[in-house]
């Protein structure tokens, strides 16, 4: 499943990071970060839910950037 979330980043160098650490995050199959739409497209894995998975992604982008954020 699909979904895209609005985010908040400063430069495209943090939001190619976020994308690399949203990737990692447990039940995340694959993540797009586009730092010129200021969109994230998250694609779970099978029986992963969005709600549980996005606060764990969230945390992970905050290790690039502390003040970014994804709205959900």
């Amino acid at each position: 499943m699909k979904k895209r979330y609005k985010i908040d980043v400063d430069c495209a160098n943090c939001a190619n990071k976020m994308e690399v650490e949203a990737k990692k995050t447990e039940g995340v199959k694959d993540a797009v970060v586009n730092f010129m739409t200021l969109k994230m497209i998250v694609d779970f894995e099978d029986g992963a839910d969005p709600k549980e998975v996005m606060p764990r992604v969230l945390e992970n982008c905050k290790k690039v950037e502390s003040d970014c954020q994804i709205f959900f």
